[in-house]
């Protein structure tokens, strides 16, 4: 399992986990699409902000493999903003590749691209 050194481990003061510690020597757990509510707690939706735009920051809109990056925090970004780039795509592989789609991630989170093109453009 590839371990993405230097994005961070959790969303500071919080117990929301980014990444995994250690393989799971049963294999990794599936990624699967979750479904998000309107009536998300806004510490929800500020841990999928958080974990989006550390996404953004280490990989840009270049694909990365899936690593040791959390699959329950993934799932909530699964199927929208972040797709699969192989055809078969193997839900319980570390090695699995994935990409962040930008036209989708900047209507949903506009704050983040918002800085990141601002600070570009300064």
């Amino acid at each position: 399992m590839l371990k993405h050194r230097g994005f961070p481990g959790r969303l500071p003061g919080t117990d929301f986990q980014f990444t995994i510690r250690r393989a799971n020597p049963k294999g990794a757990t599936p990624l699967i699409r979750r479904e998000r509510f309107a009536d998300r707690r806004p510490a929800d939706r500020r841990a999928d902000a958080a974990f989006l735009a550390a996404l953004w920051a280490q990989f840009g809109a270049e694909p990365f493999p899936r690593g040791n990056l959390d699959a329950g925090r993934l799932g909530w970004l699964f199927g929208r903003e972040v797709l699969p780039v192989e055809d078969p795509f193997d839900p319980v592989s570390y090695d699995a590749l994935l990409v962040i789609d930008t036209q989708v991630a900047r209507i949903a989170f506009p704050e983040i691209f918002a800085e990141t093109f601002s600070k570009g453009s300064a």
